[in-house]
């Protein structure tokens, strides 16, 4: 367990003293939780809509709780009940009586969008799930996981937005199952170092790349095929969620549009070192980051000057 979460676990965790935190104070936990932990926030949230900024704070806060809890704590029956007690913190805030910052916070924003306990549940499943299931044989059950480890970001982004309706839901999903994916094969070696294989079974199989070549880290033309067929794969995804942009409230298409695209950066960047992740992990660099957002603007910026001068009589 790092340093700073320790510290953290000792005193708001299930041992620690509650101290009174009025809300003022949470926001301000939340807002300093993202902005130190979160590296993309600041690029990610730049055409976010002020109104909005705090919201997606607490909401990261409480998904960056639960992923420290379920990564940091050593695994096992110790993570398993730090997870259960995140769901009776996320259950007082439900009943009335939060007490941890997190929650302290995350109680307006539920109240303020009508935002039910479903996503935020979801979510823990799926880090209950990493504790017992670290490779998987299917495509459709890598899907699975990512319908509880991704999906309900979407589902949370869709109530800050106020769009939530079953059309948006399902291409927010293929969004956010292409962005789960995306960090998938950007992460292979670092995945692997923690016990933890994303490549399906079927697909290795398919392509022959071995269990004993996986072992070894071997980066092979079998390799190369299989990690092109998956990148094509999770872009048909992000393909097939675009017309969500379209869908949502206009001041944060850009926002929406952004992290889509920065996924499909990731899948480039993985053709651009040949699908050899296992000896480079592919990133954006800040330089390309803050272009991609200069794009996106100026695109969505010169589009909805197009549509108001097409309906100037």
């Amino acid at each position: 367990m790092t340093a700073p979460f320790a510290n953290e676990l000792t005193r708001w965790g299930p041992d620690g003293r509650y101290e009174p935190v009025s809300e003022v104070d949470a926001l301000a936990y939340c807002a300093e939780l993202a902005r130190t932990h979160y590296e993309n926030f600041s690029v990610a949230t730049m055409l976010l809509p002020r109104r909005l900024v705090p919201h997606f704070h607490n909401i990261y806060a409480y998904c960056r709780w639960a992923d420290d809890l379920a990564d940091e704590t050593g695994g096992g029956q110790r993570t398993l009940d730090l997870l259960q007690w995140w769901r009776e913190e996320l259950q007082r805030v439900y009943d009335g009586s939060p007490r941890h910052p997190v929650m302290i916070a995350l109680r307006g924003t539920i109240q303020r969008f009508h935002i039910p306990r479903t996503p935020f549940l979801n979510l823990l499943l799926a880090f209950e799930q990493d504790q017992h299931v670290h490779r998987y044989d299917t495509f459709d059950q890598l899907v699975g996981y990512c319908k509880n480890s991704a999906n309900p970001v979407g589902h949370l982004v869709l109530y800050l937005c106020e769009c939530f309706n079953k059309t948006n839901v399902g291409l927010s999903d293929s969004i956010c199952t292409a962005l789960q994916l995306a960090n998938f094969w950007q992460d292979v070696t670092r995945d692997f170092d923690i016990g933890r294989v994303y490549l399906p079974g079927e697909d290795r199989a398919r392509f022959g790349y071995s269990d004993a070549d996986l072992e070894s880290r071997k980066f092979t033309p079998a390799f190369a095929a299989l990690m092109r067929f998956e990148v094509d794969r999770t872009r048909s995804l992000f393909d097939a969620g675009m017309p969500l942009i379209s869908r949502v409230p206009s001041d944060v298409q850009s926002d929406i549009e952004l992290f889509a695209r920065g996924g499909l950066g990731i899948l480039g960047k993985i053709e651009q070192v040949g699908y050899d992740v296992w000896r480079t992990r592919p990133v954006l660099r800040k330089w390309e980051k803050l272009a991609l957002v200069s794009r996106v603007f100026l695109g969505n910026w010169f589009r909805r000057l197009w549509r108001r001068r097409a309906s100037t009589p």
